[in-house]
């Protein structure tokens, strides 16, 4: 199967495309997410509260490895970058599912934030959070 909004191949097992988000199947499809307050050419008909969804991440030992023999080359180090990608798309699948289980087809305002936990342990926490609303098309004139 491919995703209809970035042409990925995702597995039959996924919701949510692994590169860009969006819906592939099931009861997700058609949620929509937005950072901004409102949704242009819809309504909110019920705001239902906060959801936030949450995933702390850290390289393994191979990880750490590759990353620090990346980063003495200088540039990007592509095994965090791929590690924070997975751990962004997991907590909005996380804040999505939550939406989901409240009654809600959309949510607004999200926001997603990045921590270091430090400890000199590498853990990163991703959080997104955000308002679980019921949206319905505006009428149009």
């Amino acid at each position: 199967m491919r995703c209809p909004v970035c042409g990925n191949e995702v597995s039959e097992t996924h919701k949510f495309c692994p590169r860009c988000g969006a819906a592939v199947s099931g009861e997700a499809s058609g949620f929509i997410m937005a950072t901004t307050p409102s949704i242009p050419g819809y309504r909110i008909k019920k705001v239902l509260g906060v959801v936030t969804g949450l995933t702390p991440r850290t390289r393994g030992v191979l990880g750490r490895f590759v990353a620090g023999i990346e980063s003495m080359f200088g540039g990007e180090v592509t095994a965090f970058t791929t590690e924070l990608e997975k751990a962004r798309m997991e907590a909005m699948e996380r804040t999505r599912g939550k939406a989901l289980n409240m009654g809600a087809n959309a949510i607004v305002g999200l926001d997603l934030e990045m921590s270091d936990l430090g400890f000199q342990m590498g853990i990163v926490v991703v959080s997104a959070t955000g308002t679980a609303v019921v949206v319905e098309p505006e009428e149009k004139d």
